[in-house]
């Protein structure tokens, strides 16, 4: 039986574009979708057989379904432009790679298919269709298979009904019940899948629930009756029209030979370079096999072409391996490694193995701890580790690693310090490109052009998924040896391009890796908490929602759940008649924080309504949670410092979040008298930079009243309120400097005239008159702004003060919401990155001081513009003078860097 292979080209397009990360080739042209697509048609081929072949594509413009119901896929935006200018390049290197194309006007890619499908098994042939389309699943029969290599699923009649419990001839039944949100095509309104199910087994056919529609009750019943003109519509909508005119027959599909020529210069074009590299290897493969058919070079073997370019990955199972292993370890100039371990939790996690990378292509793993049935004996843990002990805690023994902050912690549960640390991909690629994923997985699809094994590949997901310790040695040995090998091939592509900018260099060199020390010492130290406290301070959060809850029902005049989007919906918009501030994308009122917030102004129950989210957020999030999250061994919480997630170059805190504990409310200030001293003599202190971004904006801008202001120690807010009411400091009154405190903060946020109004509750008209006159004093910061905003669009990024490159891809973008998002982002980047910059440079410098004076004191936390520190008695007058000398001098700016000290025995005492 012949095999047509049937690939659903738009299908996969799209979903590539949105499941891959942001690739771009050397011209910063998007090439992600193009990178899927093709490696999903290499696989396809790979495995496989089809004697008939070709892609098919949605031809431009609309179809006929668009003159049967003019809102068919209105829903739809317009596609994205970084998506249109891959599809040219991406049926280049389709038609290079031999795949014959379609494209049909004035019908759908699933016309085509279905058209080509039919023809095939009529003349008895099999047909496999590739796609992720779930409306393909009615063509479906004994002779039609649907395959999706993203999903790994292949679904014949009987993956079907497994799926979406109908049959492949009730899929159009089905589809026409629940409607097609992706067409934007209606369908019952309240019948979802699980009714759709119910109905179908139950009546047996569309035709036969239409016959009974009388006897089905309720809602759902009426709404179908409702539904009984539409069906009409809707079938003709879903149904896939399978007898399309076409201008080639199926048996003209035939899969051609590969343009190796053009298929090069187009990947090296693309930056494909794993793809050109395995194109440049079949070519000298095929070349070897011309020539070994020839009789010319017999001795030419296919395992030699193997060896040559396959990565040979060991496993280490004896300890003489280990010591062979350990001598080349002893003597490399870099190695990378990489820990499987048993929790992703840094605190807790425990080794199964290890894995060594000392050239790329050749790599080894050291399995511990895997335990499975018929798993091989492996070097007891304790005796490898006292063999590894000396080099992996030996400074000049350099190592390479993506994400070693985690490692760190990994070997310390162990009793292990992990020395040496002299490169980090991820920090590589996060100063290189702060607005990407920095995972190993897309580092290697875009910078090698690498398609990783992932972990879940070899643990599975959900519930099905295994401990690493569960992972068979063979598999874990692919999988952890690629990520060492991987991660050197990383640094060899990455650490060239950031010498090449000096400025990134230093900041990579200088900044981000030493402050990993720093930040693996503070997640060490962890944060003392009153945990009795806590709970006592839960259970008064509780009474308060109880009472809150009460008030909000009196309100409404009825009981009803606080934390129902839909019944506050209901009560607000229906019942209370409330005006609707702005909608959800579904169309129905919203009731988010915005909203609530503008309604609190008028109304009494969005007021109430936002003290409880407000109050229910503290208790779900610290005082319930942060109980719960005490390490056993330390008393301690211990949060996590995320290196490379904030796009400023921010420290993110998560497990526990100790950044965002709002101090605006007295609930929440509370919260921070649980962070306490330790007993025996010590207490907290903490150091806080002073308005430390709009200082930034002085020297960045060079504004000479902001610049004088600062140089003479003024209170900031009280000069710009001077200075916008044209009155003296002393004239100013409360009122009038939290205008100017929230026009400063404001202007530095590229904040609007709007904005502006909606903080102050003013008018627009009175808005624009604070700006005006806040340009008028202060000139030079409009100058920047301008000045940032144009440097912006041209090179696509701002900088730091220490050349921190931060991106903003919208910058020149068509929509202009989010054109001037990128533009509000470019005047406050430079002023968030540089902050960010320098509490990383002050926890440097704060760190070396403490560990060359051996002083006791210990850092535990830093949050936002602060470091958080306990001390003993006998060392607070030190760290009280001295704090400030080290902070303040660590970047030198043309207005002085003031901190503030606070002390007391728990963290809200020292604010």
């Amino acid at each position: 039986m012949k095999t047509l292979l049937l690939v659903d080209g738009s299908s996969y397009l799209y979903r590539a574009f949105h499941a891959l990360p942001d690739l771009r080739n050397q011209n910063d042209e998007p090439t992600g979708a193009i990178h899927g697509v093709l490696n999903m048609l290499r696989r396809l081929r790979k495995e496989f057989r089809a004697d008939y072949s070709a892609c098919i594509f949605d031809a431009k413009g609309k179809t006929f379904r668009n003159d049967l119901f003019i809102e068919y896929k209105a829903n739809r935006a317009a596609m994205p432009q970084d998506l249109v200018a891959q599809i040219e390049p991406l049926h280049a290197c389709i038609r290079a790679m031999g795949w014959p194309i379609l494209m049909i006007g004035g019908v759908e890619a699933d016309d085509v298919i279905g058209t080509l499908a039919k023809q095939a098994t009529g003349s008895g042939w099999h047909c496999m269709i590739s796609t992720g389309d779930k409306d393909i699943a009615q063509l479906v029969s004994d002779k039609i298979t649907l395959v999706n290599t993203m999903s790994n699923e292949t679904l014949d009649p009987e993956g079907v009904l497994a799926k979406f419990g109908v049959p492949p001839e009730r899929i159009l039944d089905y589809l026409m019940l629940v409607g097609d949100t992706s067409d934007n095509v209606p369908g019952v309104e309240k019948v979802g899948p699980k009714t759709a199910v119910k109905w179908l087994t139950q009546y047996g056919s569309l035709e036969k629930i239409i016959t009974c529609a009388d006897e089905i009750k309720g809602v759902v019943g009426e709404n179908l009756r409702k539904s009984l003109a539409w069906f009409e519509i809707s079938r003709e909508l879903i149904t896939i029209k399978c007898d399309v005119d076409l201008p080639v027959k199926i048996t003209d599909l035939v899969f051609q030979p590969q343009d190796h020529k053009q298929l090069e210069a187009l990947y090296q074009k693309l930056d494909m370079k794993a793809s050109l590299r395995e194109l440049r290897q079949q070519i000298d493969y095929e070349s070897r096999e011309i020539i070994t058919q020839q009789g010319s070079m017999n001795h030419v073997s296919n395992n030699l072409i193997t060896q040559t370019h396959t990565a040979r990955y060991e496993t280490i199972l004896t300890e003489s391996a280990l010591q062979a292993w350990l001598e080349k370890l002893k003597v490399a100039s870099l190695v990378s490694i990489d820990c499987e371990t048993t929790s992703l939790s840094p605190m807790q996690a425990q080794l199964v193995g290890i894995s060594f990378c000392i050239e790329t292509e050749h790599a080894a793993y050291l399995p511990l701890s895997h335990c499975y049935a018929g798993a091989p004996e492996q070097i007891a843990l304790e005796t490898a580790l006292v063999l590894l002990k000396p080099w992996l805690e030996d400074e000049t023994k350099l190592k390479l690693g993506q994400n070693l902050k985690y490692d760190k912690h990994v070997f310390a549960n162990h009793g292990i310090q992990l020395n040496g640390i002299a490169h980090d991909t991820m920090l590589q690629s996060y100063v290189l490109d702060s607005n990407r994923s920095h995972s190993m997985d897309n580092l290697a699809l875009r910078h090698l052009d690498i398609q990783t094994i992932r972990y879940d590949d070899v643990t599975g997901k959900g519930v099905n998924r295994i401990g690493f310790e569960e992972v068979t040695i063979d598999v874990a040995t692919e999988y952890s040896a690629e990520d060492a090998d991987i991660t050197l091939r990383l640094h060899n592509t990455l650490f060239p391009q950031l010498q090449q900018i000096e400025r990134l260099r230093a900041l990579y060199c200088n900044l981000e890796m030493p402050i990993l020390d720093v930040l693996f010492e503070i997640e060490r130290n962890g944060v003392l908490l009153d945990y009795a406290l806590l709970q006592q301070q839960s259970s008064d959060l509780g009474k308060k929602l109880h009472t809150l809850e009460l008030q909000a029902h009196a309100s409404a005049n009825q009981p009803f759940n606080l934390n129902s989007p839909k019944q506050i919906q209901d009560i607000l918009f229906n019942q209370l008649k409330l005006p609707v501030i702005k909608k959800t994308p579904t169309g129905v009122p919203s009731t988010d924080e915005d909203v609530l917030q503008q309604l609190a102004l008028d109304y009494p129950l969005p007021k109430i309504l936002l003290e409880y989210r407000s109050l229910a957020k503290l208790k779900s999030t610290y005082t319930d949670k942060l109980p719960l999250m005490k390490n056993p061994y330390t008393n301690r919480v211990h949060t996590n410092y995320a290196q490379a997630v904030a796009v400023t170059g921010r420290l993110a805190s998560s497990d526990p979040n100790l950044q965002n504990i709002p101090i605006r409310t007295p609930e929440g200030r509370r919260i921070r008298e649980a962070f306490i001293a330790p007993p025996g003599g010590y207490q907290i202190i903490s150091a806080d930079y002073s308005q430390i971004e709009l200082r930034i904006m002085a020297h960045i801008s060079q504004d000479e009243g902001l610049l004088k202001a600062f140089a003479a120690g003024e209170d900031i807010h009280k000069a710009t309120a001077a200075e916008i009411f044209g009155i003296t400091q002393e004239q100013v009154d409360q009122e009038q400097r939290r205008y100017a405190k929230v026009i400063n903060f404001g202007l530095i946020y590229g904040m609007s005239e709007f904005g502006l109004a909606s903080q102050l509750g003013i008018s627009r008209s009175a808005a624009h008159i604070y700006m005006e006159r806040y340009f008028a004093r202060y000139p030079g910061v409009e100058r920047y702004m301008q000045h940032i905003r144009e440097k912006a669009r041209q090179t696509g990024y701002v900088e730091t003060v220490l050349g921190r490159r931060l991106w903003l891809p919208e910058i020149n973008h068509s929509n202009g919401n989010r054109r001037q998002g990128a533009e509000r982002a470019a005047i406050n980047a430079p002023m968030q990155g540089t902050a960010a910059d320098i509490i990383k440079l002050a926890m440097i410098a704060v760190t070396k001081w403490i560990r060359t004076e051996k002083l006791r004191s210990k850092l535990i936390m830093q949050v936002h513009d602060e470091l958080v520190l306990e001390a003993p008695e006998e060392e607070i007058s030190l760290l009280r003078e001295y704090l400030p000398k080290h902070m303040g001098s660590v970047l030198t700016l043309d207005v002085p860097l003031l901190v503030e000290i606070g002390i007391g025995d728990n963290w809200d005492q020292a604010h």
